[in-house]
């Protein structure tokens, strides 16, 4: 990776792309420590600390770097733009227009898909806003002065400046993607997880010294497991017909069909935690946190917690592989291009054996996910000082794939650009 980097720096063209994108994360930084007007930071970021923190609210704090609980005007972060996505990734397969939209359209459809995400994360932004200046109010109700100043003014100043700072976000990862390394919208994420190691580094040396080896030995074996997870893949072979046009032969050459095993990414555990967390933050705003419900089944901490969560991330791999892949489409597109696989006939029985072996991958890619996912929750549980680390699978497989994939979108550009010094 070190040499990857070191080459492409060479590069003039590569060198630019990388200080532009390394310039819009500095600025992307600077607005993640400005406040917005009217609220006692330091009163929320204790009693985020002492209460929000196993929440679905936490989440939420680990993917804005820590600005969420800080009620900067990048709190909301990348979050509405993310759910916006999704939100119109599902409506397209839903909705008969989006989808002729997306698919029949081409360029000019995806332009337009863009567009609509667009206004929908500025309306996503605009309802979290609220939903934020809502819920410290409610804490200022209830004793903690969160909110300097009440009455209209303010609370538009408030829900405005988060509306303003989450479309702006937005517009920085656009601005990654187009002129930058890599997705915007991931390098942005990349930067506000790594942007709490300096903490945690803190935190891991109050522990005491066996700890602090089994949680290093623990982390480099994680991040050795998801970067083998992360490029393992299912190639089904696929052999192409030959065809006589003119006094040419095309096809008759032998491809395969990969599928990766990590399909979803990390979506379902995103997905999964927001939804498990969910009762957690009901108990949280209606101040019921005290309860044997809260503490034994709710609460992040729970060994019931930890069994519905790993259930909840099996069900959403199998409802993304649902998404990304049609076998029937699959193997319609084959028979149209002459290919076939051996040993099956085009038609329903390669439909069923491609759907079968969707099947089997997404088994493993959920264990997978489920196993990193829990790893945290099971280490915090046998030994106290790693609750205290905030290290979650989600920031894990995040900085993982980000990593590798910058380091491959720099390897391509160099071969684009036959680069010889890399390829020697």
């Amino acid at each position: 990776m070190l040499q990857t980097l070191r080459n492409a720096w060479n590069i003039p063209e590569l060198r630019k792309k990388i200080i532009f994108t390394l310039f819009i994360l500095l600025i992307y930084r600077v607005g993640n420590v400005i406040p917005v007007p009217f609220i006692d930071v330091t009163t929320l970021g204790n009693y985020f600390d002492s209460v929000l923190s196993t929440t679905i609210l936490g989440l939420y704090n680990a993917m804005s770097g820590s600005a969420f609980s800080r009620a900067t005007v990048f709190a909301l972060g990348i979050q509405p733009y993310i759910n916006s996505s999704i939100i119109i990734q599902l409506l397209t397969i839903a909705i008969p227009a989006l989808e002729r939209m997306a698919k029949d359209e081409g360029e000019e459809g995806k332009k337009k898909i863009a567009k609509i995400t667009r206004y929908t994360t500025v309306a996503l932004g605009l309802l979290m806003g609220w939903a934020y200046y809502m819920m410290l109010s409610n804490y200022a109700s209830a004793g903690y002065s969160i909110i300097t100043q009440t009455g209209f003014l303010p609370a538009l100043v408030i829900i405005l400046a988060f509306t303003a700072g989450s479309a702006f976000v937005m517009w920085l990862g656009e601005q990654i993607t187009e002129f930058g390394i890599g997705n915007g919208i991931s390098m942005i994420l990349f930067a506000n997880i790594i942007s709490g190691i300096p903490s945690m580094v803190g935190t891991l040396f109050t522990m005491v010294w066996w700890q602090i080896i089994i949680v290093l030995i623990g982390i480099a074996a994680l991040i050795l497991f998801i970067v083998f997870i992360n490029d393992a893949e299912r190639r089904i072979p696929i052999q192409y017909a030959k065809r006589v046009v003119g006094r040419k032969i095309y096809g008759g050459q032998n491809t395969n069909l990969p599928i990766k095993v990590s399909m979803s990414g990390v979506m379902p555990i995103i997905f999964a935690q927001s939804i498990c967390s969910l009762p957690a933050t009901i108990c949280t705003f209606t101040g019921h946190i005290d309860g044997w419900w809260y503490k034994n089944v709710w609460s992040s901490t729970s060994w019931t917690y930890a069994v519905v969560y790993f259930l909840m991330i099996f069900f959403f791999s199998w409802f993304y592989s649902t998404i990304q892949y049609d076998p029937v489409e699959i193997s319609n597109n084959l028979k149209k291009n002459g290919g076939f696989i051996p040993g099956f006939r085009p038609g329903k029985s390669t439909a069923d054996f491609i759907h079968r072996v969707i099947n089997k991958i997404v088994i493993f890619g959920a264990v997978y996910l489920g196993i990193v996912a829990l790893l945290p929750i099971v280490a915090g549980n046998l030994m106290t000082g790693v609750r205290n680390l905030a290290i979650g699978g989600t920031s894990v497989i995040i900085v993982v794939g980000v990593a590798l994939e910058t380091v491959k979108a720099l390897e391509a550009q160099m071969l684009m650009r036959h680069y010889k010094g890399f390829l020697d």
